[in-house]
């Protein structure tokens, strides 16, 4: 434990990293250090997160470390973006002022060599970075841009070497303006928790990490509620839009549950917490957010991969286009090694690199602060593509909000009260939504459950249970629970037709009982469902509930589903998702025990985050933070966005420099073009996947401005580097 209390994540902002290139570089740096345990870089951000022991080594040290290596880099507070680069660097500054006085050698001649003191004052960051990169054995862009500074200067070109390096240097700085934005709000949802609690019985204040659980703090009007729990005293309206995505206000009351990151509105509050802040929903989400923006996508991987390979071989042939024209004594060699050079320079890779993870982490950023959490490129890719949308009926398309219509003892030794007070005791044990709406009706009739003396309690998915009490065997659930207790289920077509869900007890082999419960449809999920056909996907539901259950769903949704399948086990629904999945992508989605088998078989599985299960949400790929159905559907015209975000970024990077090199070809090899058209593409393939953050600041919808100034005050932070907090 003493062990533990060592570790510390920190965030560090490096500004003077380029592209995943630099990322071996980094992590060789980081990794000889003694202390660091483990090292996560960010690129599109140009965030690295480091988990160290803070006794062996601290964040200045890790911070010197980097710089040693010109990286620029600077200590997040608080995993708090402070953006740093607000202005270009010195080196930059004083690099493009002399080369603008450079070209007064019109006037003057010898002020031509003011272009020479733009190179040596500018080159300083590419050289160091250039040395550290050789001395750990890996080309990098600021190899290939010192070889181009270096072999300008060979054939006296000063004005040009000059201009490399100013266009360059430049270059990273306005690159980490352009993704401020994208790192503003990934850093806003993963610090959305304040760090102080207050204790309601003291008033003290204390570490939200000290927190322990069953405390009970006080939460007052403008405040961030810091630990998950259940409201035991007051009422208020709660602000939840940065957690699930809800545009409205929320009430709270006595019994109600809250969570850390959301925001009182108006009223005092004490809350009982049900969590330590480590295991909050918001330090889940936060866990899951680095998760997927530190995971690679299929596309991004080939790219990197291709790229270790295709700098090599560019310098080798930039090498043979300089080298062989000299061997062979051919006319005009400054052509040439002009041509080596632009061909050099034009190879870098940067912007193909970054083409799709910038893409990747925007689309992440901008799902995640809608309130769906995407856990990784790859899912985005297959998201996509999907072809299919499987749903589940209860707690999904449905409320999961039952309440009893019809309940009987069908036998005449046990009385009604007797048959609910056993039903409502073992149901207390079960977390299905069905389970709750039996033991309310039990109380309604003044019996209270006893769980403590079920039993062997066992749960049968998609089944029912089982548990033993006051000497008898009770099994609850569907028509399929007769097979386990051996009995007989009558055909009751009454109750069916109306839709409802039937439930049926036995008592050992012998049918004790028979209830009837009914639930209605989300608000949406016809609107969801229709939009998802109008995107060309073919809708289908599929449920353990009986075939009329499932038919008077489908009849609420105005039959738009294509597909319907009732009475299905796990197993059955993992099987019909295997047929769906030869017809195209699936995707599944969820919120239960009985859906997880389904949603781990889909090619993506999107689980009721907060509503579902803790096993849905550990099995989907996807997690729908609130119960907005219609989220699905703009989170796969979000993913096709960012796919066609990519396919653009990659043409964007390879014609704007397929047309320098053309432009070499034709006998013009500028070789300050070049680099203009590469760090330029590397410019315009960050702001085009920037595109898919619009509307992020006005995400969310209305809510109380005095309460986000309020936070954002207790915070620190400005409102307009916390976008989530705008209204």
């Amino acid at each position: 434990m003493a062990a533990n209390k060592k570790l510390q994540k920190s965030y560090f902002d490096v500004l003077g990293m380029c592209c995943s290139t630099e990322v071996p570089l980094i992590e060789n740096i980081l990794k000889s250090l003694e202390g660091v345990k483990e090292v996560s870089v960010i690129v599109p951000t140009r965030t690295v997160i480091v988990v160290h022991e803070n006794l062996l080594v601290s964040q200045l040290q890790i911070v010197n470390a980097l710089n040693q290596a010109r990286m620029e880099a600077n200590v997040r507070a608080n995993g708090r973006i402070e953006h740093q680069g607000k202005w270009p660097s010195p080196f930059a500054m004083a690099c493009g002022l002399l080369l603008l006085l450079s070209f007064l050698k019109y006037v003057y001649h010898p002020l031509q060599w003011l272009a020479v003191g733009a190179v040596v004052i500018g080159i300083y960051p590419i050289l160091i970075k250039a040395y550290a990169a050789i001395t750990s054995f890996r080309l990098d862009v600021n190899v290939l841009m010192l070889i181009a500074v270096i072999g300008s200067i060979a054939m006296k070109d000063y004005t040009e070497a000059g201009t490399i390096v100013f266009l360059f240097t430049t270059a990273e700085w306005l690159e980490s303006r352009a993704s401020h934005k994208a790192t503003a709000v990934m850093s806003s949802l993963i610090t959305m928790t304040p760090p102080k609690a207050i204790i309601a019985e003291t008033g003290e204040e204390v570490d939200a990490d000290e927190v322990k659980l069953d405390t009970v703090l006080a939460v007052k009007a403008g405040e961030v509620i810091p630990i998950d729990g259940i409201v035991v005293d007051g009422k208020c309206e709660v602000d939840e839009k940065t957690l699930t995505g809800e545009s409205f206000p929320v009430t709270k009351e006595k019994d109600s549950t809250v969570w850390a990151g959301t925001i009182n509105l108006n009223g005092y509050i004490s809350v009982k917490t049900t969590a330590v802040a480590k295991n909050c929903v918001v330090a889940k989400m936060a866990m899951l957010v680095e998760e997927a923006q530190n995971s690679k996508s299929r596309t991004q991987r080939f790219i990197d991969k291709f790229a270790q390979f295709y700098t090599p071989a560019i310098i080798v042939v930039s090498a043979a286009i300089a080298v062989i024209p000299a061997a062979l004594r051919v006319h005009n060699l400054q052509h040439w090694f002009h041509l080596a050079l632009v061909v050099m320079v034009t190879g870098c890779p940067c912007a193909l690199i970054l083409s799709t993870p910038v893409a990747s982490f925007c689309a992440l950023t901008e799902a995640a602060t809608s309130g769906l959490l995407v856990k990784g490129g790859d899912y985005l890719e297959i998201l996509s593509k999907i072809k299919i949308a499987a749903f589940d009926k209860t707690g999904t398309l449905t409320r999961g909000e039952f309440f009893v219509t019809d309940f009987r003892s069908l036998c005449e030794d046990i009385s009604l009260n007797t048959l609910l007070y056993w039903i409502s005791s073992i149901e207390s044990k079960s977390s299905h939504p069905m389970a709750a709406a039996l033991v309310e009706y039990g109380r309604s009739h003044s019996i209270e459950p006893k769980p403590e003396i079920v039993e062997d309690y066992q749960n049968f998915p998609g089944e029912g249970i089982y548990g033993r009490i006051d000497g008898r065997d009770i099994y609850i659930g569907s028509r399929k629970i007769s097979v386990r207790a051996h009995g007989a289920v009558p055909t009751l077509g009454s109750n069916r037709i109306e839709g409802k869900t039937v439930g049926y007890v036995f008592s050992g082999a012998t049918l004790a009982g028979i209830f009837s419960l009914s639930d209605a449809c989300r608000t949406g999920a016809e609107e969801a469902v229709d939009e998802l056909k109008s995107m060309g996907i073919k809708a289908a539901m599929l449920t353990g509930d009986n075939q009329d259950a499932a038919i008077h769903v489908q009849e609420q949704l105005g039959n738009c589903l294509d597909v319907v399948h009732a009475e299905l086990l796990p197993e059955d629904k993992a099987r019909i998702i295997k047929d769906f999945k030869k017809e195209g992508p699936t995707a599944m989605i969820g919120d239960g025990v009985n859906d997880a088998p389904a949603l781990a078989t889909a090619d993506i599985g999107i689980s009721m985050g907060i509503s579902g299960s803790a096993l849905a949400t550990e099995t989907g790929h996807v997690i729908l933070m609130s119960n907005d159905i219609r989220k699905i559907p703009k989170a796969i015209q979000l993913a096709r966005k960012a796919h066609r975000k990519v396919i653009e970024n990659v043409i964007l990077s390879i014609s704007i420099k397929s047309a320098i090199l053309a432009l070499a070809l034709a006998g013009y090899p500028l070789v300050w073009a070049a680099v203009l058209a590469d760090v330029g593409s590397c410019l315009l393939v960050t702001c085009n996947s920037m595109l898919l953050l619009r509307g992020t600041e006005n995400h969310g919808g209305k809510c109380c401005k005095s309460s986000a100034a309020s936070l954002t005050e207790k915070r620190g932070c400005k409102t307009s580097h916390c976008p989530l907090l705008e209204c």
